[in-house]
């Protein structure tokens, strides 16, 4: 008997384990203002979201438990919860352009994405949502492009969207837009670092606009928000996480190319580089992944070949279920399907007491370190740790740090 998914049913290749996605469901009016409250609430990161949908079984419980949790984990003031009319206001925004809010929790949220370790809770999409199904491909590269970058860009673009492959990129200047605009008749997204109303660079005005319309763009981002620079690595982790590779044509020294082909590597996709004259300071980037192990191509031929056994790889199937809690952490071996909507379950009781919260909270110190180690100082379970780390979360009383590590701040007046 096979293994594989029922035909017509998405799979993913064997790429890093993390722990597995939140069940999908379509969402009602109510839960998706519920899930938009629960994420802009203080201290509730990608990480602390996914638990506490997981722990509660629905944001709309998450959000009725938040107080009593953070006080619990000895937080004095009252922890700052999204009001229900923000929400409101932000998602009427989102209306007005065009955009549409997806959750991870959604059908239709792009199956790669969902799998990286710390996915974007939500995100904001407008044009065509159904290229974020589909296979895709990112190309990046330097602002300033060269002539023979530009030509080479498109003919990657080209040729990947005739075989079939979505084109993403993040809309900047050279690379970026040479490849959306090259891939635009078969299929390319951008992903934006600020709001999906805000044009940036201005040039891109026209460009962003055939996106919108023709093509897909996306951001994590509420609308009206202006990206700074910290918002552009966030930006690009979304670009490689929800494609099967990277290429890399041109790359200076220091650039957020090269931020963009760590992540990927980082995330288990496969990173591509064009070769380029050792003299050529755009060359010094692509030069150097080479020397790290990137793969070496000069055609999309060779993207191809090195792509086909990687999205033929169907891996063990694994039906949509509820989560029975945080103690649920399997592989990530195979997508969620999405069924029927995740009934809501009674807030259970979070079975650690403050004593041992207090305990986790002790051994922890500015170093950041990871569940299994804890659990060990403590002699408490996984379980126990997990829920505790949790409420110290919601408390501000520690920092996660993704791949299950978690560090302490020293604070007063929490």
């Amino acid at each position: 008997m096979s293994t594989g998914p029922p035909d017509g049913l998405p799979f993913v290749p064997q790429l890093a384990l993390f722990p597995a996605p939140l069940p999908q469901a379509p969402l009602s009016d109510a839960q998706r203002i519920a899930c938009l409250r629960l994420i802009r609430s203080e201290n509730v990161g990608p990480v602390t979201f996914r638990e506490l949908i997981n722990h509660f079984g629905g944001a709309e419980q998450a959000l009725a438990a938040l107080p009593d949790v953070a006080r619990r984990a000895g937080r004095r003031a009252s922890i700052k919860i999204c009001p229900y009319e923000a929400a409101e206001a932000e998602l009427e925004a989102a209306d007005r352009i065009g955009a549409t809010p997806l959750f991870t929790i959604e059908p239709g949220y792009p199956p790669l994405l969902a799998h990286i370790e710390v996915p974007p809770p939500l995100l904001y999409v407008k044009g065509d949502a159904s290229l974020l199904a589909r296979q895709a491909v990112a190309i990046v590269g330097s602002r300033d492009a060269s002539a023979a970058g530009q030509k080479l860009t498109r003919l990657f673009a080209t040729k990947l969207g005739e075989a079939g492959y979505v084109v993403v990129s993040g809309l900047a200047r050279g690379i970026d837009g040479v490849a959306h605009t090259a891939a635009m008749a078969t299929g390319t997204i951008a992903v934006v670092a600020g709001g999906l109303d805000v044009i940036y660079p201005p040039e891109h005005a026209q460009l962003h606009a055939e996106l919108g319309r023709s093509g897909c763009l996306v951001s994590e981002m509420p609308p009206g928000f202006t990206p700074r620079g910290q918002d552009f690595p966030r930006r690009n982790r979304i670009i490689s996480g929800m494609s099967y590779g990277v290429v890399v044509i041109e790359a200076a020294k220091r650039s957020g190319t090269l931020i963009t082909a760590r992540m990927a590597g980082e995330q288990g996709r496969e990173v591509f580089a064009v070769p380029g004259h050792p003299l050529d300071p755009r060359a010094e980037g692509t030069n150097h992944l080479l020397r790290s192990g990137a793969t070496l191509v000069t055609s999309a031929a060779d993207i191809l070949e090195a792509l086909e056994p990687i999205v033929t790889r169907r891996v063990p199937y694994m039906p949509a279920v509820a989560s029975g809690g945080l103690e649920d952490q399997r592989p990530n071996i195979g997508m969620f399907v999405p069924t029927a909507a995740v009934s809501p379950k009674p807030a259970p009781a979070t079975g650690v007491s403050a004593t041992e919260i207090e305990c986790v909270f002790s051994v922890l110190g500015p170093a950041p370190i990871n569940m299994d180690e804890l659990a060990r100082a403590t002699g408490l379970s996984i379980r126990a740790v997990q829920v505790a780390v949790l409420e110290l979360a919601l408390s501000g009383r520690v920092e996660r740090h993704g791949a299950n590590l978690v560090s302490r701040i020293d604070q007063d007046g929490a």
